[in-house]
């Protein structure tokens, strides 16, 4: 049974690091905890880490020490070499590779990066290394600068030596190939290749080839003037500003990189202006050359803009800086969000690899990770893309939230309030939305305003409505959202960044109204724990319910866990297990249980019962030891909103774990509620969860 799988590059630049991340986020998707090693890294300097392991740890959150990652820098095993101690380092690597391995269900062994001299030593250790570790292969090549001829011999070359040294190649990737040319690449090592080995093309993504402003910066030691918060911006194009401003204009291109003396005022304020123009593409930055800085009115007028890009001063002249952006290749760091969501949207949409995992992963998961969780919404989302309505539009937070679902294409977003200001958020905070694909509606001066008002009149004169009141009513940003979702034109609504629970959820109560047979508006968290995912119902919406409406939440519950791939074991919890409590309260508990086993005689539960024999195996099955559901229990029902609320936040503080929701079950259409602390993180999972109510559960 293979536990790793090595991935190995024929020389630099493959872009083996989009692959790392589209297999690492696959690999987490389908097993529970995956490690990630490096044999041999770069040379860096003294207290410094390598920067692959760094952005893999960091990014997905392993539990590994960075020195567990990596055995040797490049120079230490190249001296091992010349030494004639080439089998001492394979020991070595071999020893901490299975050290990692028995901790882990599936490692992804990542080879070297080829960025000095000595190539053909590199490519036989990696041939070496994988072999000596006895873990299958995925070969990437790179297609940029190669002929179709040129690139078949090579990627036939690494399959013949792998597999003439018994490394077992599970699949061939041709990375930055043309876009029209990804067939011709995948036909063609189809014809050296048996059925058995997988054999992918990815087109090149001039977005990960393309420096950021600060990679730029760094690299030449430049001084940042204006813009610092926004250095992480993608260039696209650059070219010297050197003619006529009105000339220069002409050869601006989306993502512009503007490369000018310092004392040009005339390009530099026009490259501004161009960038907030509606009729000039957005500039990434500004490079001023020659040590020259704009005079103090021009730095002024600058520093008094409500929009900027970065402004960089360099030393260097014009032409030296030209050549050497030209030489900069662009990395992926940890802090580099945009361009790893497209490397692992990237993989996913051109790398099938379900075939590959089934070879690999033979192992049966231990139950439901938090990672696994997570990838599993975010693939469940991307099935069916819904529409949802986002109606506080002019919230950072919800605008980043925004940017990574646009950016990661999971659902289609509208957001309400006003265009215009709207609009400048997004630019002001440099956000990756397209602005022809957004869908940004003003209530009051929306095309539907009057049919949404009518509908509403309609709905609720039997309350004393009028149109006046309907009216007002439309001009609410909630009530509009909600309308939206009644009428077809969206799909779910997430609000309550900037609302109460109250306003959020008092229009959906009004007139999306609660599913047949449903009395109770209930919510669930997703609780990510270390080991599983628990179900946490009611935190947020009823504060003290009945036994009748206990277990009609634990009923939603148990069905909104079954919907999400969770196996549903109610426990009713309370403040005593079994029959030995007494009082008002533990009998509200035993009541309600009783009515879920007449209801649903199909699902697990157990009840009263308290929280550590629900979770504690040990515990469980010494207070109720014929229990199905004790020491076991996925779906933990809360009596009432003062202990779930303040059970829910008191695990996620001290656990670290992380808190999905709330989810509001029951509902015809989805309609959920976000806290107004939450962060960018909650919007973006509530938004997906949200997604995949509207898709039928």
């Amino acid at each position: 049974m293979n536990k790793g799988i090595y991935l190995s590059t024929l020389e630099a630049d493959s872009g083996k690091s989009l692959v790392t991340l589209g297999l690492m986020r696959a690999l987490l998707g389908k097993t529970t905890k995956v490690g990630f090693f490096r044999p041999v890294i770069e040379d860096i300097p003294q207290g410094q880490q390598d920067n692959h392991i760094k952005t893999i740890t960091t990014y997905f959150d392993l539990d590994i020490p960075y020195e567990d990652c990596y055995v040797f820098t490049r120079s230490e095993l190249m001296h091992m070499s010349n030494k004639g101690l080439t089998g001492e380092a394979l020991d070595e690597i071999i020893k901490k590779y299975k050290a990692l391995e028995e901790r882990c269900d599936l490692v992804l062994v990542e080879g070297t990066d080829f960025s000095g001299e000595g190539a053909i030593f590199e490519f036989e250790t990696n041939v070496l290394i994988a072999r000596n570790l006895g873990i299958p292969v995925i070969i990437i090549g790179n297609g940029g600068d190669k002929t179709r001829e040129e690139l078949m011999s090579s990627m036939e070359m690494a399959y013949n030596t792998f597999t003439n040294k018994d490394v077992e190649v599970m699949a061939l990737i041709a990375n930055k190939i043309n876009q029209s040319n990804l067939k011709i690449a995948t036909d063609g090592m189809r014809e050296f290749l048996p059925e058995d080995v997988q054999v992918f093309a990815i087109p090149v993504v001039e977005t990960l080839s393309n420096p950021t402003i600060k990679e730029i910066t760094e690299a030449l030691d430049g001084q940042v003037l204006f813009g610092k918060d926004f250095l992480d911006n993608q260039t696209g194009s650059f070219g010297v500003g050197a003619m006529q401003l009105r000339n220069y204009l002409t050869h601006l291109k989306d993502d512009s990189l503007v490369i000018t003396p310092g004392d040009r005022a005339d390009i530099i304020l026009g490259a501004l202006q161009a960038n907030i123009s509606s009729n000039y593409p957005r500039i990434s930055g500004i490079f001023l050359t020659g040590g020259l800085l704009p005079e103090e009115p021009i730095l002024k007028l600058i520093d008094g803009l409500s929009q900027v890009v970065p402004i960089i001063s360099v030393q260097d002249g014009t032409f030296s800086v030209t050549n050497k952006i030209g030489s900069i290749k662009s990395n992926i760091y940890p802090d580099s969000v945009q361009k790893i969501e497209t490397s692992m949207d990237t993989f996913e949409k051109y790398v099938s690899f379900d075939a590959v995992n089934d070879r690999l992963i033979n192992l049966k998961a231990r139950g439901m990770t938090p990672r696994m969780f997570q990838y599993g919404l975010i693939k469940r989302a991307q099935k069916s893309k819904k529409r949802i309505v986002l109606p506080e539009g002019t919230d950072d937070r919800i605008l980043m939230a925004a940017s990574r679902l646009f950016v990661m294409d999971i659902v289609d977003i509208t957001l309400l309030g006003n265009e215009d200001k709207i609009r400048e958020k997004i630019s002001s905070l440099g956000l990756t939305i397209d602005p022809a694909k957004i869908d940004i509606i003003n209530p009051q001066t929306s095309e539907k305003f009057d049919d949404y008002a009518k509908t509403f009149y309609e709905l609720r004169k039997h309350k004393n409505v009028n149109m006046d009141i309907a009216r007002d009513s439309m001009s609410d940003v909630s009530y509009y959202g909600t309308m939206m979702i009644y009428k077809g034109d969206a799909d779910g609504m997430v609000s309550g960044a900037v609302h109460t629970t109250q306003h959020t959820i008092r229009p959906a109560l009004q007139f999306i109204k609660t599913k047949p047979g449903v009395s109770v508006v209930s919510s669930v968290f997703f609780m990510c724990l270390e080991d599983r995912v628990s179900v946490f119902g009611d935190c947020a919406i009823n504060p003290n319910p009945t036994a009748e409406e206990l277990a009609e939440i634990a009923i939603s519950s148990a069905e909104s866990s079954l919907a999400f791939g969770i196996e549903p074991k109610i426990a009713m919890l309370s403040y005593s297990s079994g029959s030995s409590g007494k009082g008002e309260d533990v009998d509200r508990v035993r009541e309600a249980t009783a009515i879920v086993k007449a209801k649903r005689p199909d699902l697990k539960i157990e009840g009263p019962i308290q929280y550590d024999a629900a979770v504690d195996i040990t515990v469980g099955k010494s207070k109720m030891p014929d229990s199905e559901v004790a020491g076991n229990a996925s779906v933990l029902i809360f009596p009432d909103l003062n202990t779930g609320n303040n059970t829910y936040k008191a695990v996620q503080r001290e656990t670290g774990a992380l808190a999905i929701g709330p989810m509001l079950q029951g509902l015809n259409k989805p309609v959920n509620d976000l806290s107004r602390g939450c962060t960018v993180d909650d919007v973006f999972n509530t938004v997906i969860i949200t997604a995949i109510q509207a898709q039928g559960l």
